[in-house]
């Protein structure tokens, strides 16, 4: 049994949600979501908020059950409050700069990397180093699949620290050369 699956998705205030067939519509201060429910899961609408359960007890069922709770939980979070990833650079004269839906950064190579910021997204430079970015939008998938593209271009290396981090993120430093 699916213990996060039990559990009715509340809809926030200023929020409203749809079902359509296999199809949850969500709109909010945001903007609007949708998710396609697979059709081993059954999803209806009442007063404590979108329940979601199984329709047969088989084990593709009940795994797709608990997911598809938490897909509809993003959906109601990410237009009424939106979702965000911090990332750190650290390095010399690593920085990023946003010029228009164009993140610039320079992290060693010996070009400029321009990276197109995708529709939805928002990005933001911050630090007087312009060495933390923020990358935000009402798309919990998204938001980290941008995050991710932008560390990949120079990922934390374990000696020094450079590159690209999450702020949450620790690395696990090793030691030099020793003589």
């Amino acid at each position: 049994m699916s213990r996060i699956g039990k559990k009715a998705v509340p809809v926030p205030a200023g929020v409203t949600a749809e079902i359509a067939g296999q199809a949850v519509n969500v709109k909010g201060p945001k903007g609007a979501l949708s998710f396609n429910v697979h059709d081993l899961v059954e999803v209806t609408k009442g007063e404590d908020g979108v329940s979601v359960k199984p329709r047969d007890e088989s084990k593709q069922a009940r795994s797709l059950w608990g997911m598809s709770r938490t897909m509809i939980s993003n959906l109601m979070v990410g237009v009424s409050k939106g979702f965000e990833k911090k990332l750190e650079i650290n390095g010399v004269g690593y920085k990023a700069a946003l010029n228009g839906k164009t993140l610039t950064l320079s992290l060693g190579y010996s070009h400029d990397i321009l990276f197109p910021v995708p529709e939805g997204i928002t990005i933001q430079v911050l630090g007087p180093k312009q060495d933390q970015i923020i990358v935000s939008g009402i798309d919990k998938q998204q938001v980290g699949q941008v995050a991710a593209e932008i560390r990949e271009w120079r990922g934390p290396e374990p000696y020094k620290g450079k590159g690209v981090k999450y702020s949450t993120e620790k690395i696990f430093r090793k030691e030099g050369k020793k003589k």
